[in-house]
């Protein structure tokens, strides 16, 4: 049966004009209801029946880059990456070739904008779709991120994930270029136990993200190769990958354990903090607490001392997801490649202090 406009405004619970103004965007709208008739229209799935369905076929000048946050430069290299590869030829195909328009969507995080910024591009026929940074470990999201996923693929679209595991029971994916979260963290530990260290804190990132359980994961692996575990839910505090979050994470840290040695951060923003609280208590960086961070941001090397860190190639990666994006490139081998993290040892980390 297909689905009218009628339809959509009464699973939304609004009226048929209000739904068009949502749908053509032509008159404000307030954010709750723009948010509930997009719902509607993605449940219904309005967009590739009735009578858009002539147009599905065919997909249009457009490529979605979503990102989380896009002042966090983790997220806006690799955007800005993916945009230099963005139009030009393509493989050949005629379904991604020409010129195209990149617009960057940012989600603030949040699971349910992701989602509408899907169903928006879908609406528009995006010709691609590349989606950056780690994933939201909710099985109903996952559920909905795999079905709209879907439905973007065969209308066309090329869907792309660039920094982040690929969905599960998802086959709609061109390609997943999946950092070794776990890897980096594993040896960026490791670094800081051969030092010496071992009452290590963990500043880590927010708790339903893949990229705060990988990283962590490998953090903890390294510990209990070591004979360390024990104290992991102790010094370890979650927060967002922001500058505040390490601030306060590290003071909370060493009100529950004055004596760690090393502070491990989730990101390189994040060593920021860590460090001006270390300061704060009047304690220097290595001699007293040694820092070490993640990504190996631009001016992780600019810092004073130097941040030890763990290297991630975000221009290269964003720049080779454009390409399978565009189709410029052929996807890797089971459309997955995992891209390595290689460990940057810099000024902020040394051995313990003796006495």
């Amino acid at each position: 049966m297909t689905v009218t406009l009628a339809d959509v405004a009464a699973r939304a619970r609004v009226s048929p004009a209000t739904v068009s103004r949502v749908l053509n965007g032509n008159y404000p709208v307030a954010a709750s209801t723009r948010e509930r008739v997009l719902r509607a229209v993605d449940d219904l799935d309005y967009v590739l029946n009735g009578p858009a369905s002539a147009l599905a076929a065919a997909t249009s000048d457009l490529v979605g880059i979503l990102v989380n946050d896009i002042a966090d430069p983790f997220f806006g290299i690799m955007a800005g990456a993916a945009q230099t590869e963005i139009g030009g030829p393509g493989d050949g195909s005629g379904r991604a070739g020409g010129e195209k328009l990149a617009i960057v969507c940012n989600t603030g995080g949040s699971p349910e904008r992701e989602l509408t910024y899907l169903t928006l591009l879908q609406r528009q026929r995006a010709a691609a779709v590349v989606l950056t940074g780690g994933a939201v470990e909710d099985p109903a999201h996952q559920a909905a991120m795999s079905a709209k996923l879907a439905k973007l693929a065969d209308a066309g679209t090329r869907v792309v994930l660039c920094g982040r595991p690929p969905l599960p029971d998802s086959e709609a994916v061109v390609a997943a270029l999946a950092f070794d979260n776990r890897g980096g963290g594993r040896r960026l530990t490791e670094h800081l136990l051969s030092l010496g260290h071992r009452r290590i804190g963990y500043v880590a990132g927010p708790l339903e993200r893949t990229t705060t359980r990988h990283r962590l994961e490998g953090h903890r692996d390294a510990m209990r190769a070591a004979g360390l575990a024990g104290d992991e839910e102790r010094l370890t505090v979650h927060g967002p990958y922001d500058r505040r979050s390490g601030y306060d994470a590290t003071h909370e840290l060493l009100r529950r354990e004055p004596e760690v040695t090393a502070v491990v951060a989730a990101n390189d923003t994040v060593a920021l903090g860590a460090s001006a609280a270390i300061r704060d208590r009047g304690l220097r960086i290595p001699e007293d607490i040694s820092v070490a961070g993640f990504d190996d941001l631009p001016f992780s090397v600019d810092a004073v001392p130097a941040l030890t860190t763990v290297r991630l190639p975000l221009f290269e990666a964003g720049a080779r997801a454009g390409r399978l994006a565009m189709g410029k490139e052929k996807p890797p081998p089971g459309g997955i490649a995992t891209i390595a993290a290689e460990l940057m040892v810099r000024g902020s980390t040394a051995p313990p202090r003796v006495g």
